[in-house]
């Protein structure tokens, strides 16, 4: 599974990106990681606002900071868990 956050670095592109980390953690699903801050990446996947966060190149959120639980629920949905 590969996990992109999109967004320029901010606190709450960080943010995300920890929630994301964590949990693929708990779940023990295998991820690989990926901070995307091309902007040209970025509205290539139709988002307007960051952060935005990718799963298997798929928009699963955009313009706020998911929690760690919502993700997990997302992760499990895309892994068949």
């Amino acid at each position: 599974m590969v996990i992109k956050v999109l967004g320029g670095g901010c606190a709450n592109c960080k943010k995300l990106m920890e929630n994301a980390k964590k949990a693929a953690e708990e779940l023990e699903i295998q991820a690989s990681f990926e901070e995307v801050k091309d902007i040209e990446k970025i509205m290539s996947y139709g988002v307007m606002r960051t952060p935005a966060l990718v799963v298997d190149e798929k928009l699963i959120f955009s313009g706020r900071v998911a929690g760690v639980e919502e993700i997990k629920e997302v992760l499990k949905k895309e892994a068949g868990k």
